[in-house]
């Protein structure tokens, strides 16, 4: 069992580094596109107005993703000074509720993304002429990574509450 929990484990991590390496191309891919429009309006005299179109795009897959890989490296911030106050029982039960709900809300965020793809797949974003449901698809990624994260989250903390 231990064999398939690190293969689950590398194949996790290697999920989230693939969304953080997208999300890095993105930040430098979004530095390029200003840069282009501040040459563009203060040399040449012509605004690119396709830039702020795409860069919302840009922007909402660089946070969704790299939200999801916060979960998965567990570097949200988080006020945990309470809960580490708590004696083991009910501390190991507030672990689980957290997980339990992060997992929820996944789940729920990748249904509801999905459900937005569907509705504005048909439209187009302007100046960019590709589909409005782009902006959708981080949305349901994320929440499929975030439930996907927050599942294998909650087998280790019970398997390690059986150990104990």
């Amino acid at each position: 069992m231990a064999t398939e929990l690190s293969l689950i484990d590398r194949a996790l991590n290697a999920i989230a580094s693939v969304a953080m390496g997208l999300s890095s191309v993105l930040m430098v891919v979004l530095i390029v596109i200003f840069g282009w429009l501040v040459f563009g309006r203060y040399v040449l005299n012509d605004t690119p107005t396709w830039v702020e179109q795409l860069a919302l795009l840009i922007v909402v897959w660089i946070a969704f993703l790299a939200a999801a890989v916060g979960i998965r490296r567990n570097s949200h911030l988080a006020v945990d000074f309470i809960r580490d106050a708590m004696p083991g029982p009910l501390r190991r039960a507030c672990v689980l509720l957290s997980i339990a709900a992060l997992l929820f809300f996944g789940v729920v965020m990748a249904w509801q993304g999905y459900v937005m793809f569907e509705r504005t797949a048909q439209r187009e974003i302007p100046l960019l002429g590709v589909s409005e449901g782009w902006r959708a698809v981080p949305v349901a990624l994320s929440g499929a990574m975030i439930a996907l994260f927050c599942l294998d989250e909650l087998i280790k903390t019970l398997l390690a509450g059986d150990r104990s």
